[in-house]
C-alpha cells in the first residue's frame, strides 16, 4: 500500500506563487506516473499535471500550461509542483496520484490511478 501525502497548499494572492509537494515515506516512487487533480467546489475533479515515472515526460492541462511545473525527486520520494500566477479560479483542493507503470496515455482518467492522497487546498483571493 502506497502512502501519499500532500503538503504545500494555502492562502495567496492573485499572481502569487505556491508549490505543492507529494511525498511517500514508506515505498518508492520509481515506477509509478504521478498525477496531481484538482477539485473546486461544486466542479468535479480534474486533472492538472502528469510526470512519467523517469521524469521523462509531463502532460499539463490547457488551463496551467506555462503557468504550472511538475518535477519530481525519486532519490527523495516526491514530486512537486510549482504553481506560478496564480488566480482565483485556481483555488481548489489539490490532490496527487500514482499510477503504477503509468505511460500518462490517459492521464486525465481518475480510474487509471492506484493511489491517492489526501488533499491540500489552495485558496487564490486578494
Amino acid at each position: 500500500q502506497l502512502q501519499l501525502v500532500e503538503s504545500g497548499g494555502g492562502l495567496v494572492q492573485p499572481g502569487g506563487s505556491l508549490r505543492l509537494s507529494c511525498a511517500t515515506s514508506q515505498y518508492t516512487l520509481d515506477y509509478y506516473a504521478v498525477g496531481w487533480f484538482r477539485q473546486a467546489p461544486g466542479k468535479e475533479r480534474e486533472g492538472v499535471a502528469l510526470i512519467s515515472h523517469d521524469g521523462g515526460s509531463t502532460h499539463y492541462a490547457d488551463s496551467v500550461k506555462g503557468r504550472f511545473t511538475i518535477s519530481r525527486d525519486n532519490a527523495e520520494k516526491t514530486v512537486s509542483l510549482q504553481m506560478n500566477s496564480l488566480k482565483p479560479e485556481d483555488t481548489a483542493v489539490y490532490y496527487c496520484a500514482a499510477d503504477l507503470f503509468g505511460d500518462g496515455t490517459n492521464w486525465r482518467a481518475e480510474n487509471e490511478y492506484d493511489y491517492w492522497g489526501q488533499g491540500t487546498q489552495v485558496t487564490v483571493s486578494s
